[in-house]
Order: C-alpha cells, then structure tokens, then sequence
C-alpha cells in the first residue's frame, strides 16, 4: 500500500503544529527572561528555537518537492523534534517544567500515523530522553527579593505553567486527532469510490466480453442468410413480391452487417472524433441525430439557458449516451417531453421530463446498475452504459419521480471553458 500522499498530509500537520510550539516557547522564555527576569542561558534556548525553526522551513521545503515522503523520513522528523524539546526542556528545569508534556505530542503523532514498529521506538525514545530529564537539567531560579516566599512562588509558577500547558497540549492533540479522523474518513471515502469504479470496471469488461463473442458469432449467420436470399432471389426472379421481400431483408442483412464493422472501429475512431464543441451546438446535434433516428418522437421546444463559455467535450460514448436517455424517456410516454438545458461557472445540468408512470419505488436504487429495467422488455443496460460513459467524463445521471407525474432525468457534465479548447 502506498502511504506517500498520507505521510505528506502528516507531516503538514505536524509542521503547523511545531510552528504553534515554537511561538508559544518563544513566548514564554521571553516572559521569564524579560518579565520575572528568571536567569537563564537565554542564547543557547534562542539557538534551539531557531533550528526547530529551520527545520519547519525545511519540511515546509520538502513538501514541495516531487520526491516521495517515506515513513521512515517521517519517523526521523520526530525524532527531531524530541531532541528539541529535550534541549529546550534541560535549560528550563527539566521534568519538573510543567511543558514537559510536549514530549508526548511525538508519541500521540506517531501513534495515529506510523506502524507499530516506529510508534514502540518513539515511545522508547521519549521514555528514555523524560528519565534523563529527571536527573540532569538545569534548574529554573528566580530572583533574590530577600523574603521567604521563594518556594511558593515557584509552586505558583508552576501551576501557571501546567494551567497554560494543559490548554495548549489539549488545544493540539484535539486538532491533530480531528485532522487525521477526518484524512482517514476521506481515505475510506476514496476506497469505497475505488472500489465501485473497479466493480463498475469489471461489469463493462465482462459487457463488452460477451458483446465482442455475440458480434463474432453473429458474423457466421449472417453470411448465411446473405448466400440463401442471393440464391432465392435467383430461384424466383419471376415473383416481383417476393423479390421485394427478398431486398427487403437483404438490405436490413447489409444494415446488420454494416453495424458490426462500425462496431469494431468505433473504439478506433472514439478518440479522433473526441472534441470540444459549445453545449447548444452538442445537444443540438443530439436532438437532430435522435430525431433521424426515432422520426416519431416528440418534444417541447427545449428551454436553453447557458453561459456562452459553456463547451463540451464531445465524443461518440457522450453522445451515445444522450442518445439512450432520450430514447428511455420516448419510450416511457407518447406525450411531447420537456427538455431544458442551463449551466452555471463549473458545470451543466441537462433535464428530460416525460409524462410515463414513473419510477417504481423497488428499484428506484438499483436503476444504473445491470440487467436492472423498467420496461418489462430489454436486456437493461442502456442506463448502466449511460452512467459509465457519463461517470468516465465526470457527469452523473439521476432519475426522480416527478411530484407532477413522470420521471426526470438529470444530467450533470463539467464544463470546459473556452481557453482550454484552443490546443483541440
């Protein structure tokens, strides 16, 4: 499994949350240095703040670059990062300042986000570098006022000092959890999408399998009804009736015949007659295409509301695709049907409506699925071809009930703007 995209988003977060540390120290050395004027070795903090800081800059750097971001790359940055806090942590009392607890953030970070094996070296690091603490480090002084309360004012210190630790660790580790929450839920979304499409995939795949055996085994019969008319249109070339009958057949035998090999180039010239056309030129060459190919059917004039930098990318699935909606909805109903085309900045929304008896609720969610129809007759493949060719060029197609009778089908397709057209 490849964990690249997700150790980049991980190591983002991390960045963000070193960048909230690295303020937040700064500002409460400068507080005890400037404020309670605590002695302390404020050059040596400056300088590990700094390289915790040319860090971040690195990793923001890296995160840039097209090379992959290992696990094991990500594991080395919060090793990184405890050496830091363990620098920052020596000079400022050890374990005993209450921003001690930021050596847990690595661990919390490696344990939603690496294997197991980096997550138990983390945690030995960082139970390693919290019991070195406890024995060497430097302890934090304040300044001889001459009274007795010394200790008090320490303890004080120090709970100020947990108060404000506790808020931002909280602050941190709820922010960094809900993140990766929320990556993993978009990774469950994306594998079930993925999921679908090779479902989807394998379905056409087995369509098109079956298709390309019953063209191949069509070719035979055909043959064979072409040699009998011939030779019956021999036999009886003096029955004028039968002659008419006889080239009747011969010609929906041709018609047959013809439709195999445009089946076969079809693939082949897919990808020459792809190109990108103004919607209202593409769906008016639909309409006129389908009325040549369906002379009975009928509709209402369609109502067009585009923006005129609405184009489309046309291709013979695309408009194959149209084609059987259309058809699905003439079959439904005899009435005229009601099409309206509209578009906005970022995609077009096509719509029949027919006045048929609608959509029955039982199959209402298996419709675009195969061998799934309405009809009562067909194989019940036209919408689930419909929806895989739409799918391929990011549209979608959803049926509804009509509160007015019938069915609407919509079609979404993304637009393509003018400027991208130009290299077509």
């Amino acid at each position: 499994m490849n964990y690249t995209s997700d150790t980049r988003h991980q190591l983002l977060q991390l960045s963000y949350i070193r960048t909230v540390t690295i303020f937040g120290q700064s500002g409460l050395l400068l507080y005890l240095y400037l404020g309670l004027h605590v002695s302390l070795n404020f050059w040596l903090i400056s300088f590990a703040l700094i390289a915790m800081a040319l860090l971040n800059l690195l990793s923001f750097t890296r995160l840039r670059s097209p090379l992959p971001l290992t696990q094991l790359e990500f594991f080395f940055q919060l090793v990184a990062d405890i050496a830091f806090y363990v620098c920052l942590l020596y000079q400022v009392g050890g374990v005993g300042n209450p921003f001690s607890a930021l050596l847990l953030i690595p661990l919390i970070i490696s344990a939603t986000s690496l294997p197991k094996q980096f997550t138990w070296a983390t945690g030995l690091l960082v139970t390693i570098s919290y019991s070195v603490l406890m024995r060497y480090f430097i302890p934090i002084n304040l300044p001889d006022t001459g009274h007795q309360h010394q200790s008090t004012a320490l303890l004080n210190l120090h709970l100020a000092g947990m108060w404000v630790n506790f808020i931002l660790t909280a602050a941190l580790i709820t922010w960094f959890v809900v993140n990766i929450r929320e990556s993993l839920q978009r990774q469950e979304l994306k594998l079930n999408r993925t999921r679908e499409l090779n479902l989807r995939n394998q379905q056409l795949l087995s369509l098109a399998t079956m298709a390309a055996g019953t063209a191949h085994e069509i070719g035979t019969p055909l043959a064979t009804m072409r040699v009998v008319l011939h030779e019956m249109q021999l036999d009886h070339s003096d029955n004028q009736d039968l002659l008419e009958d006889i080239e009747l057949l011969q010609s929906q035998v041709e018609n047959c015949t013809d439709r195999l090999k445009h089946l076969a180039e079809s693939v082949k010239q897919e990808q020459k007659d792809a190109r990108p056309l103004p919607a209202e030129l593409f769906f008016g060459e639909i309409l006129d295409r389908w009325l040549l190919l369906r002379p009975t059917a009928t509709f209402s004039p369609p109502v067009i509301e585009l923006n005129n930098e609405a184009y489309i990318l046309s291709s013979i699935p695309l408009q194959q695709a149209f084609l059987n909606l259309l058809n699905n909805a003439a079959d439904a109903s005899s009435e005229p049907l009601q099409i309206k085309l509209t578009s906005d900045l970022q995609q077009i929304l096509f719509t029949i409506r027919d006045q048929g008896p609608g959509i029955p609720l039982e199959q209402a969610e298996k419709l675009g699925s195969p061998f799934i129809t309405t009809k009562g007759k067909g194989l019940g493949i036209g919408l689930f071809l419909t929806a895989s060719a739409l799918d391929s060029y990011g549209g979608e197609v959803r049926l509804f009930n009509h509160p007015e009778g019938g069915t609407l089908t919509e079609v979404t397709l993304p637009i393509i703007k003018e400027s991208q057209t130009d290299g077509h």
